[in-house]
């Protein structure tokens, strides 16, 4: 029998490769220049090579990022059940913090090797070098900044770059309606501050960022749990029948773009439609805009902000996660409670640091920002495909996942009524943290889901660190 082709010699490398598991299921497979490099090849032979394995199912082709491992058949998660309209009875949540507080205890008793659990990015994402030079540039501009008083609403040079920026979101703002907070949890903070006080009812999602549960039993509020959609996020329809039940609402909170932690993205008519809902019905509406621009393109996602024209909409926002985890700036921009926000910033904390925002300004208002952008996007839809398909191919069958649009976040729902929590205490055992579902809510329902990170590199490393979770997951569905 002839030789096979040199192409399909390589293929079959490849091809075993994949079969065993070296190369795991959406990492991304060598370049064609690799190929031709480590093979001794031709660029004929590489390319002929991956669209034989394409043919047969091994491999994927992305637009303008190469090929992608993948297996024959591969199985497929089915979306996360939409939410009933049943309503929570915000008198009797209490607790959370403990209940947080607990699991966060849990994890320190053991060593972690895959983060999992945490909502950012791994520090190689971000322009590190990028935001150091800018930090010189600055200081050396002007050194003055380490022995003066910083303005009370923040840098006017970040407020006018973030004023800029905000267009892209469709919201018209100055740098005089913008004040610099210390991140978004500040923001959301000194909003519900504003408009509400100890014992009030907040209408907030279900399952939301268990960050705002905190705040909100914190400063003594009750949450009332409005269903949410993994692909549509708050039911708006939920809302109004919420209101005709408690009449004392004092306000709505909801992440519009890419929610914490589902990663819907509500659509502009639904988003209208809040925005005009909470107006007409005098609530005040604050948005958490932390991760709109972390989606797959480049296409901007418009802020419930962009359909206010009273000012009832408070618009916090974050660089956090889409720049600088360790400068901890965000900003937020109160619409008609905009004095009273800027009293309680200076009673509570006071202005930020002026160097960090005068380094961000400096490299947000050049070109290498939207380059920088570009790129993590690319990064993280590559690193969030791995990580889908790594649960649809290791976790147990009927496992559901509705997979979002941007973000660094999944959200799992493991079959059987399987313990999130019991899943949790197992895979620490193994170095592997991960955000049970009862983080999310205040209400029992969401027990047997995960919240898990996108935000590392997909390695070899962590694709057998996810097979050891979905064992884990099997162990306990069965």
């Amino acid at each position: 029998m002839d030789a096979l082709p040199l192409y399909r010699q390589l293929a079959a490398h490849y091809q075993q490769a994949i079969e065993r598991g070296t190369l795991a299921p959406g990492s991304r497979m060598p370049s064609l220049r690799a190929l031709m490099d480590r093979h001794d090849v031709s660029l004929s032979t590489a390319l002929q090579s991956c669209r034989y394995l394409e043919r047969d199912g091994y491999l994927e082709a992305r637009p303008r990022s190469g090929y992608f491992v993948r297996l024959p058949g591969k199985p497929v998660c089915q979306p996360v059940a939409e939410p009933s309209t049943r309503l929570a009875d915000p008198a009797r949540y209490v607790g959370i913090q403990e209940r947080v507080t607990s699991i966060i205890a849990q994890g320190k008793q053991f060593p972690v090797r895959f983060n999992l659990a945490a909502a950012s990015g791994s520090p190689e994402l971000y322009p590190t070098e990028a935001l150091k030079q800018a930090m010189i540039r600055s200081l050396r501009n002007d050194p003055s900044v380490l022995t003066s008083s910083a303005q009370p609403l923040g840098s006017a040079v970040l407020r006018g770059v973030l004023a800029q920026r905000a267009l892209s979101a469709r919201i018209a703002l100055s740098r005089d309606d913008i004040i610099v907070t210390n991140g978004c949890i500040e923001a959301l903070n000194l909003a519900l501050r504003a408009v509400a006080q100890a014992g009030d009812v907040i209408a907030v999602e279900s399952p939301t960022y268990y960050g705002l549960l905190q705040i909100l039993e914190a400063q003594g509020m009750k949450a009332l749990e409005i269903p949410t959609s993994a692909q549509n996020g708050i039911s708006v329809e939920a809302l109004e029948l919420a209101a005709q039940t408690y009449r004392n609402i004092k306000a709505v909170v909801a992440v519009p773009n890419f929610q914490n932690p589902l990663g819907a993205v509500m659509p502009d008519d639904s988003k209208a439609r809040l925005v005009a809902w909470c107006e007409a019905n005098a609530i005040p509406l604050i948005e958490d805009d932390t991760y709109s621009l972390l989606g797959s393109t480049d296409t901007p996602l418009s802020a419930l902000k962009a359909w206010d024209r009273t000012g009832n909409v408070i618009h916090c926002a974050s660089l956090h996660k889409t720049l600088a985890p360790g400068m901890r700036l965000g900003w937020i921009s109160a619409g008609r409670w905009h004095e009273r926000v800027a009293q309680l910033k200076h009673a509570l904390s006071r202005a930020q640091e002026v160097l960090p925002q005068l380094a961000v300004a400096d490299f947000m208002g050049s070109g290498a920002y939207e380059r920088y952008l570009r790129r993590l996007r690319l990064a993280l839809r590559d690193q969030r495909e791995q990580m889908i398909e790594a649960v649809a191919t290791y976790f147990p069958a009927g496992t559901r996942l509705t997979p979002p649009q941007g973000g660094l976040i999944l959200w799992a729902e493991l079959p059987g009524g399987a313990s999130a929590e019991r899943l949790f205490e197992r895979a620490m055992c193994e170095g592997i943290a991960i955000a049970p579902g009862p983080m999310f809510s205040n209400s029992d329902r969401f027990d047997a889901c995960v919240r898990l990170s996108c935000g590392l590199p997909y390695t070899r490393e962590l694709n057998a660190a996810m097979r050891t979770l979905g064992r884990l997951a099997a162990d306990l569905d069965g």
